[in-house]
């Protein structure tokens, strides 16, 4: 069992090699937003504390995101969990750090998917995923093998991101830069950090990544 942190700005394939890592090592993907989402509709009490929270318009707060992760490590997880948009802030690496110890869980790995930012305006200007099944294709290096259609399931339902445009995607890089990459440096002194690149193929951006974990 092994416990990690993605790291890597919007766009960097942190989603993608999460995807593969729950197929081929049993890991659970612990997403901030789909956790939110799944709790909204729950009917639970941190349930109702969630959809309260976004019925008024405001952000989540760092203790209820805690609170729902702390659930999830709960059931447990037979390959370990991926934490996947959070932390985010010093503050949130501390927290999950406490929660861990708290729940006699370890941090495994933090990989941080080095990217550059060039070439990931490219990478996401070009971007599509299928409504349906979630498969990720882009204009020029993934296209579909027939022309709007899903090579994974069938479906028609295409879908590019209102945000993945060159404007939106500078303004969510400077928001990384600001708030996320300090955690780097707070990895890296703790001596948890291991960066690859995220640039690569997804295969080789894969085996990377496993080479890392095989030696926790």
């Amino acid at each position: 069992m092994v416990n990690i942190i993605l790291l890597g700005p919007p766009g960097a394939g942190k989603g993608t090699q999460a995807k593969r890592l729950v197929d081929e090592r049993a890991m659970v993907q612990l997403s901030t937003g789909d956790m939110l989402r799944e709790a909204k509709s729950s009917g639970t009490e941190m349930g109702r504390r969630v959809a309260d929270v976004m019925a008024r318009g405001q952000l989540v707060t760092d203790d209820i995101v805690i609170g729902l992760i702390e659930e999830k490590i709960g059931q447990g997880a037979g390959g370990g969990f991926i934490f996947d948009g959070f932390p985010r802030t010093l503050k949130q690496a501390d927290a999950l750090a406490a929660l861990l110890q708290k729940t006699g869980q370890t941090l495994d790995a933090v990989v941080e998917m080095q990217v550059d930012d060039a070439a990931l305006v490219a990478r996401i200007t070009g971007r599509f995923t299928c409504g349906k099944c979630g498969e990720v294709y882009h204009d020029k290096t993934r296209p579909t093998k027939v022309s709007g259609t899903c090579d994974v399931c069938g479906s028609h339902d295409l879908k590019r991101r209102a945000d993945d445009n060159e404007d939106a995607l500078k303004t969510r890089l400077m928001e990384y830069y600001k708030k996320t990459s300090p955690l780097i440096g707070y990895y890296y002194a703790k001596n948890q950090l291991s960066t690859v690149d995220g640039l690569a193929e997804m295969d080789s951006v894969a085996a990377a990544i496993s080479k890392i974990l095989d030696k926790t």
